[in-house]
């Protein structure tokens, strides 16, 4: 059996890298709304962070691997979406972190044309993400919504959120809408407001670009 990461960031990066172009499939603006609402998704779920007036609140004392309940504990009330936006960037390279030192991905500093830098990010094991696709392909295929495994629905409804391509290609989402509507409504807060940050950037980026 594959070993798979505990955290559910930690295994929507994974999720959003292209294993046939080797390359992540979202740009790091998209991926970071993606991470951090996978991140609240996590303590919503397990009870850490809970919902008063449409808005996030810390709930049962736990760990705080990400340090969001702080962050909420230490602000005045704020919408689920303000939380989804901010330190986005700072949120990829810490999951980034994680998968590196635990053995999941090898990231490589390279230069384009000898002079721009990047970062090439390798999964070290195929297997891995593809675990990761057969539990959310089950999750929107298999049994009641209800006996689905929490961190597989949370996966859909957040692919579906960020239109992650390598999960839920288009013509797979328009065609399984109701499933992800119920998978969505089980995982919580996060992903619609995740869903509505990324959509207002594209329509602001459209609207710049006279696209």
């Amino acid at each position: 059996m594959v070993e798979i990461p505990e955290t559910l960031p930690a295994r929507m990066f994974l999720l959003a890298y292209d294993l046939n172009k080797k390359r992540l499939a979202l740009s790091g603006g998209t991926l970071g709304y993606l991470l951090r609402a996978a991140a609240l998704t996590e303590l919503y779920l397990d009870g850490r962070l809970t919902e008063e007036r449409r808005r996030p609140t810390p709930g049962t004392p736990g760990e705080d691997p990400y340090g969001l309940i702080a962050q909420i504990s230490a602000s005045r009330p704020r919408s689920w979406q303000y939380w989804v936006r901010k330190d986005g960037r700072a949120m990829v390279r810490t999951v980034r972190e994680e998968l590196a030192t635990g053995g999941w991905i090898r990231v490589r500093h390279r230069r384009r044309l000898g002079l721009f830098p990047y970062d090439e990010i390798t999964v070290r094991d195929p297997r891995v993400v593809k675990s990761l696709w057969g539990g959310a392909s089950s999750a929107l295929r298999g049994r009641p919504v209800a006996h689905v495994n929490s961190y597989d629905a949370a996966a859909v409804a957040l692919a579906a959120a960020g239109e992650l391509k390598t999960v839920l290609p288009a013509p797979d989402r328009r065609r399984h809408k109701r499933r992800i509507e119920e998978l969505t409504a089980r995982s919580g807060p996060a992903a619609p407001a995740a869903r509505k940050v990324i959509r207002a950037v594209q329509y602001s980026t459209a609207a710049t670009s006279g696209g």
